[in-house]
């Protein structure tokens, strides 16, 4: 399937499918009742979180292999919590800091093959740049999203702006791809068209709506944290479905990348305890 065209449709299954679940959780009222301001906050969460995020990753995956190219998603926990405290002043301990870092180390050290100087930017360094254009839409996308969340649900706001998102993809994908590349979605296999459909089922409609709602719910640095196990996950699902092979250092960094999300949940829960003071920011 042409790229643009395959994530615009999956943009547009997922969007009718979180219809329907918002109708059926009783909230279209909050949909209708929402105001210029909130719907230019969504707008400009799916032009970043979307829009960008997909044309940055596919245009990167032309100079660089696709498992460096998965490693952008380690990059996002760091920034966001980063960028979290300084504008939003969320509340990070030692213990927190400490966790994220082990979590990051551990995903990079699994998805180099324990060779972290392959991190070293390329000759161009092209790929590498649209990789940092990755990142830095992810995490606008989960900062504007934080601001969106104070006063619309996390399910309203998924709905709004995967449905925004599906329409710039769509744009895009006539302007860059033109027509035929929508004639050509009738020629792809049954398989391709499945694919779709999970993409638009769970890793669009449930992961983009519950990942906000982990966003409204711990706080936009301690959600994205979460990231650093995407490419983990990546690599074990390729090696139960395509058959590629699990080697030493993905299964330490694995180990290494889990313990580092226990760590930063035990500091957030001795946080939220009072056993350990915030930073005075």
């Amino acid at each position: 399937m042409p790229p643009l065209a395959a994530s615009s449709l999956r943009f547009i299954l997922a969007s009718l499918v979180l219809v329907v679940w918002l109708y059926r959780s009783g909230r279209m009222k909050g949909l209708l009742a929402l105001n210029i301001w909130q719907l230019v906050g969504m707008g400009c969460a799916s032009t970043v979180g979307v829009l960008g995020y997909s044309v940055f990753f596919l245009l990167s995956l032309k100079s660089l292999p696709s498992g460096k190219a998965a490693m952008v998603v380690a990059l996002n926990p760091v920034l966001t919590m980063f960028f979290a405290v300084l504008l939003f002043r969320e509340s990070v301990n030692w213990v927190m800091g400490t966790g994220v870092v082990l979590a990051v180390t551990g995903a990079l050290y699994a998805l180099t093959d324990g060779s972290l100087n392959s991190l070293q930017p390329g000759q161009s360094g092209m790929g590498e740049l649209l990789l940092l254009g990755c990142a830095g839409c992810w995490v606008a996308y989960t900062l504007i999203g934080r601001m969106v969340l104070a006063t619309v649900d996390s399910l309203t706001t998924t709905t709004v702006t995967s449905a925004i998102g599906a329409v710039l993809l769509f744009i895009s994908s006539m302007v860059l791809e033109g027509p035929a590349a929508w004639k050509g979605l009738l020629d792809a296999p049954a398989g391709a068209w499945l694919s779709i459909v999970a993409l638009a089922l769970g890793a669009t409609a449930a992961a983009y709506a519950w990942y906000l709602n982990g966003v409204k719910v711990l706080g936009a640095g301690s959600a994205a944290a979460y990231m650093s196990l995407v490419p983990l996950f990546g690599i074990l699902f390729s090696s139960l479905w395509l058959g590629e092979s699990l080697t030493v250092s993905l299964l330490s960094g694995a180990a290494l990348a889990i313990s580092g999300m226990l760590l930063m949940n035990f500091g957030r829960l001795r946080m939220a305890r009072g056993s350990d003071r915030p930073p005075v920011n």
